[in-house]
């Protein structure tokens, strides 16, 4: 098993987890300090509430009548949107944030080793596959896709949501890249379709939430739909050059349970990694953000 803390200040200048405690995590994107809730951050913090108010530019306030809804408090020097920048090996991504009702901003930070992860199989691939064809299921804002196209990969960037396909468009944009497929519809449907075209992948990134709706209301329950999105996967998947990268973010999900799963559906994999995906805050303290798994045909 490998525990792999998949981002540091030290490795990416424009983020910095700077507390994290009472339910809550104190984060800097750029030149902006936001203040938003974490249901795993069950200790104290380390900073005071006076300090966690006067560094923050926005705060998340959760509606009263809504378990996921809410607004935020923000200063008058906020700027919303505003951009972040990250360079790193080969990599130089640009994306746009901005303060949304579900608390989120648009990148997942923790994310940024597998940006890297992605940047560099690819390359290895591309020895042997001039354009290595990757395949990004429940790809949100698109950092995955944005790195996977920046390496020379043929990116095919699947969305259930049409505007969160607009912001990976832009984010496409500013990151001066080109030439992605993007395609609104339900994942697990899409690989359906994928798999009876015959169609092969070098790369599938899967990056699911616990519940979710496909553009006609399809229904995703992690729990009940994993276990078979992940058998066509398998069948999606290039027998000679590929890698996998999959990250769950549901609450109390084991990552036993990724292994479990990968060990049925795909045997013996070469090169797994897993483990949990968490990032320290400036006083130590260890943030747990999901559980990962991939492997890779090459090291």
């Amino acid at each position: 098993m490998a525990d792999i803390q998949l981002i540091t200040p030290e490795t990416w200048a424009q983020y910095e987890l700077i507390d994290s405690g009472n339910f809550q995590k104190l984060e800097r994107f750029g030149d902006f300090i936001l203040a938003r809730p974490e249901p795993q951050a069950i200790w104290d913090k380390s900073l005071s509430d006076a300090e966690w108010e006067r560094q923050a530019h926005a705060t998340f306030r959760r509606d009263r009548q809504s378990p996921e809804r809410g607004d935020w408090q923000t200063s008058p020097d906020m700027r919303d949107p505003w951009y972040v920048s990250f360079q790193q090996g080969g990599l130089s991504l640009k994306f746009k944030l901005a303060l949304t009702t579900f608390k989120h901003v648009g990148i997942f930070p923790e994310q940024a080793d597998n940006w890297t992860f992605i940047y560099d199989k690819i390359n290895a691939i591309s020895a042997d596959v001039p354009r290595p064809k990757v395949l990004n299921l429940f790809a949100y804002t698109g950092g995955a896709s944005l790195a996977a196209r920046q390496a020379g990969a043929d990116v095919t960037h699947v969305d259930a949501v049409k505007p969160v396909i607009s912001w990976a468009r832009e984010n496409m944009d500013h990151s001066e890249l080109d030439n992605i497929r993007w395609v609104v519809d339900d994942a697990v449907k899409f690989v359906r379709r994928e798999v009876r075209r015959g169609n092969r992948y070098n790369g599938i990134i899967l990056d699911p939430p616990a519940y979710g709706r496909g553009p006609d209301g399809e229904k995703w329950v992690l729990e009940e739909d994993l276990n078979d999105l992940l058998k066509s996967c398998a069948d999606l998947l290039d027998q000679t050059h590929f890698f996998f990268i999959i990250n769950l973010y549901s609450l109390g999900f084991s990552s036993l349970i990724l292994d479990n799963l990968m060990g049925q559906v795909f045997g013996n994999v070469p090169n797994p990694e897993w483990g949990e995906l968490f990032m320290k805050d400036s006083y130590q303290k260890r943030l747990p953000l999901g559980v990962f798994y991939r492997f890779a045909s090459s090291v």
